[in-house]
């Protein structure tokens, strides 16, 4: 899988990246100031760079700079409150790739991440596909088929399936499955899983194929891989 290094002061921020980059296939790695951002950046092979403008140690600008004079040249994500155009125009001169401000969508965060891969031609070469049984999932284009036919899920369906795959023969309790497609913790007196398993369910039943969701009475769920 791609890796993108994420260098982020902001730890809900770090995480939100992070969180949304891997429900995309995507390996992470986080460094939280930019001396250590420039450390890994210099050291590590990654597919892109997700770089806060604004950093104790060493400022995105600088850090940025730095890896241009160096001869690296893996794209980076420049992520910024600064939103003038001024600002826009300093970060992409400096050698950022993209320019995003604050507040952004996780879902736009992580199409700009997959362009610039596709525009310097990382992605030919890496399987994006994640299969279970007769079930593919297309972790790039988010696309669904079951027996070669396609499915339309909504982006949380499709994060709630791919985790789901992703573990499949395992039981998920709830909490799991609150914590990783939504990103916060388990409110038992909610009923959003089970709305969501519901829809689900129905999007992926076909005719004579088995149900692979299946229930596991006060724990959670299992996808049952077997076609």
């Amino acid at each position: 899988m791609p890796r993108v290094l994420t260098i982020e002061d902001d730890l809900v921020t770090a995480e939100e990246i992070a969180t949304e980059l891997r429900s995309h296939g995507f390996e992470v790695d986080l460094a939280a100031d930019g001396s250590n951002g420039l450390a890994l950046a210099r050291a590590g092979d990654y597919a892109v760079i997700t770089l806060d403008r604004m950093l104790p140690g060493v400022d995105g600008l600088t850090l940025v700079t730095t890896l241009r004079r160096e001869g690296v040249t893996t794209p980076v994500l420049m992520i910024s409150a600064l939103s003038d155009v001024d600002e826009r125009v300093r970060g992409l001169r400096a050698g950022g790739d993209d320019y995003l401000t604050k507040p952004f969508a996780s879902d736009e965060m992580a199409a700009r991440v997959e362009v610039l891969i596709r525009r310097h031609g990382q992605l030919g070469t890496v399987d994006s596909m994640l299969r279970a049984g007769d079930l593919e999932l297309d972790l790039m284009s988010r696309s669904v088929r079951r027996g070669g036919q396609e499915i339309s899920l909504l982006p949380t369906e499709f994060k709630l399936l791919e985790f789901l795959v992703r573990n499949a023969g395992q039981v998920v309790t709830r909490t799991m499955l609150f914590q990783e497609v939504w990103g916060y913790h388990f409110d038992p007196g909610t009923n959003l899983i089970d709305v969501h398993i519901g829809r689900v369910r129905k999007r992926i039943e076909q005719p004579g194929r088995t149900q692979p969701i299946k229930t596991v009475r006060g724990t959670g769920y299992v996808f049952d891989a077997q076609p």
